[in-house]
């Protein structure tokens, strides 16, 4: 029973560490303090370096957790029938900003783990991109997005959207305004005549 207790407190501290860390890196890049990331969750620097031993393993169980996150919040909006094709996928998107706030200055190390094919990180970030794809595909199917766009160039719009409004000094309120007019680039726009302007160059 001890060791249960144990074992659940070791989990919820490394929560609490995870969601400190995260808006820390969100608010002063990967650089920010671990020491005051530990007092955040109220625990020492020692109890943080027992669960990440390197501030490259806590930019990882963050990104891997994102990752996991994303994915499991685009199945939940396939699953939901009352959800349209385009208001879930936007959705989706606006959930990719929120976390992509983190990614500032990632360290190489991260990016050769996010590279390699091998590594648990690319295999969280690929099952990422492929739920946001079966979004994706399915408002183009539905004729609401655009057709030659694909998930990788819609990923990389949204993060680069975020890092802009970061070197601007990140207000809520630009952030919101650059991703709708980002995100809103990827719907098709029917002419007066019937046609599709945005499927053209």
């Amino acid at each position: 029973m001890a060791e249960t207790t144990a074992r659940t407190d070791a989990r919820h501290t490394r929560e609490r560490l995870l969601a400190a860390a995260r808006d820390a890196f969100a608010s002063y890049g990967t650089e920010a303090s671990l020491r005051d990331i530990a007092r955040r969750t109220k625990v020492g620097i020692g109890t943080l370096y027992r669960h990440f031993p390197t501030r490259e393993a806590l930019l990882e169980a963050i990104l891997d957790t994102n990752f996991d996150t994303l994915r499991e919040r685009a199945e939940q909006l396939l699953e939901s029938p009352s959800i349209a094709p385009l208001e879930a996928l936007l959705t989706w998107l606006n959930d990719l900003a929120v976390g992509a706030r983190t990614y500032q200055g990632l360290p190489h190390s991260i990016m050769v783990a996010l590279a390699d094919e091998n590594s648990e990180l690319h295999a969280s970030c690929a099952a990422m991109r492929a739920s946001g794809e079966r979004l994706l595909r399915r408002a183009q199917d539905a004729g609401q997005v655009r057709t030659d766009i694909t998930v990788y160039e819609m990923i990389a719009i949204i993060i680069g959207s975020v890092w802009a409004v970061q070197q601007d000094g990140g207000l809520s309120d630009r952030m919101a305004r650059l991703l709708d007019v980002a995100a809103h680039g990827f719907v098709r726009h029917p002419t007066a005549a019937g046609g599709d302007r945005s499927d053209r160059p």
